[in-house]
């Protein structure tokens, strides 16, 4: 039986111990490492689009470190022990998942605005919904760990078909989300220690995620604040 996963085994990118020492595959591992670092890029993206008629108050305040970050950083802050973005995982669940079962969920308020409006948002969202979707069916006890979700929304997305789920990707622009979209500080304390280059302050970081996606799976998440 392989090792629990610790926030140790994250640690160190340079080498192979964030996946050999994981009780997750390692290719669902590098994976998540690969779809973050698309999220990080869409970020960028977006945060350097002039078109988007309203900006999200975290790219806005971190402008200068969106568009600044170079590959490297990307990639370290990528190898994060949990998913970037995030698609109303928190809820009791999100209403495309429900509506693929004629559920209402009146917990769900809906989105307002899109905080993603760059071309490459809906292929950064199949992804995000494809992996999901796998690692809900494959390892669920990892998906509600590394997605925040709750055991109501990750039952509603195994009962989904990968075609279903791309449907929701094509029909649902607005689903995709950072994570922690409102907390401009966590996204700050990443960036940073992405930027330096310091292990011990990445492991912090990685560290204070895994505790908010534990708040959060029981708290809800709060929306976005936009500014003009």
């Amino acid at each position: 039986m392989a090792e629990p996963m610790t926030i140790a085994s994250w640690a160190d990118v340079r080498g192979g111990a964030w996946s050999s020492q994981s009780w997750l595959h390692a290719e669902a591992l590098d994976a998540l490492a690969e779809l973050n670092e698309q999220c990080l890029e869409l970020l960028a993206d977006q945060a350097a689009s002039s078109s988007a008629r309203f900006r999200p108050t975290l790219l806005v305040r971190l402008e200068a470190l969106w568009i600044g970050l170079e590959t490297v950083a990307c990639r370290r802050a990528a190898r994060c022990p949990f998913l970037l973005a995030d698609a109303g995982f928190t809820r009791a669940c999100g209403p495309p998942w429900l509506r693929e079962r004629g559920v209402r969920d009146r917990e769900w308020p809906g989105v307002s605005g899109a905080f993603f409006t760059v071309p490459r948002t809906i292929a950064v969202t199949r992804l995000v919904l494809a992996y999901v979707w796998h690692l809900v069916r494959s390892e669920s006890a990892a998906a509600r760990l590394f997605l925040g979700m709750s055991a109501r929304c990750a039952e509603a997305i195994a009962a989904c078909t990968l075609r279903q789920m791309m449907q929701i990707a094509e029909s649902e622009p607005h689903l995709i989300r950072p994570r922690w979209a409102d907390r401009v500080e966590v996204w700050r304390e990443l960036l940073i220690a992405a930027n330096g280059g310091e292990p011990s302050a990445m492991e912090r970081f990685r560290i204070r995620g895994l505790q908010l996606l534990a708040a959060e799976a029981r708290a809800g998440d709060s929306p976005v604040e936009y500014v003009k």
